[in-house]
């Protein structure tokens, strides 16, 4: 009988090709395998149109605590919640495929779980390696911004390295309105889908802890790099203050009132 896994890495894939060719799937597996614990690790590829699925193929094919499943693309908030209700373990752990926080930062969240929080996520700190000028001023911009309307105590919502127990992803992840909304989505589309997640955890009232972890930008991937210059970043901003006054008016008009 397999043993019931402890921690259930989940880690979406949209066209990570470069990223996978970088060794990551490596860095990861070479961690998890020195731990005490039982773990798995769960690969979604949403709909990836490179070399992502073959280069995971061939990785995992003798790593038997190794997944992959596949979804038509459908956007980061899908991925990762297919992989919440094919995960087993205690507990899920969300992690991008580019390692920008490398997987070894699970030591910096797990202690906190024997101190009875239900989620404890990741927090890029101030100084975040790669990004430039412009994006950490947004960044601060985007914080004072959120922190006026939702969750006050929490600084950094977007950082890519999020736990929780597993009954509080099932409870939460049906919620989010990104899965009621109109059409698929095309490409990659920056979400701050974060926000209303750890919104909607707050509310049903698990008790969240936010740990600085290890950051450096180390997407290599051509259709997600932030390459556009400033006006894509301008676009990007706006995008996401349009998805905090989104979750604002949900909560006004009592669209969240079932959790």
């Amino acid at each position: 009988m397999k043993t019931q896994p402890y921690l259930s890495v989940i880690i979406p894939c949209w066209n990570e090709q470069k990223n996978i060719e970088n060794g990551v799937l490596d860095e990861v597996y070479q961690y998890l395998a020195r731990q005490p614990f039982a773990w798995e690790v769960i690969i979604v590829n949403d709909g990836s149109t490179d070399q992502s699925k073959s280069l995971i193929e061939k990785f995992i094919q003798d790593k038997q605590d190794f997944k992959l499943y596949d979804i038509p693309h459908a956007g980061k908030p899908a991925a990762v919640w297919a992989g919440i209700q094919q995960a087993r373990g205690d507990i899920v752990l969300f992690t991008d495929m580019d390692q920008s926080t490398p997987i070894g930062e699970w030591n910096q969240l797990r202690p906190w779980y024997e101190q009875g929080f239900s989620v404890v996520i990741g927090s890029r700190g101030i100084a975040r390696e790669g990004s430039d000028l412009i994006r950490k001023m947004g960044s601060f911009v985007f914080l004072t911004l959120r922190q006026f309307f939702l969750l006050r105590t929490i600084r950094d919502t977007q950082c890519g390295f999020k736990s929780c127990r597993r009954e509080a992803a099932l409870e939460v992840f049906p919620h989010l309105q990104y899965f009621k909304q109109e059409g698929q989505p095309t490409g990659w589309k920056v979400s701050a889908y974060d926000v209303e997640l750890l919104f909607l955890f707050e509310r049903a009232g698990y008790r969240i802890k936010e740990v600085v972890v290890k950051w450096r930008n180390r997407d290599q991937s051509d259709t997600k790099r932030q390459q556009g210059g400033l006006a894509q970043y301008i676009h990007e901003s706006i995008e996401m203050a349009k998805e905090i006054y989104r979750v604002k008016r949900n909560q006004l008009k009592g669209l969240y009132k079932q959790i």
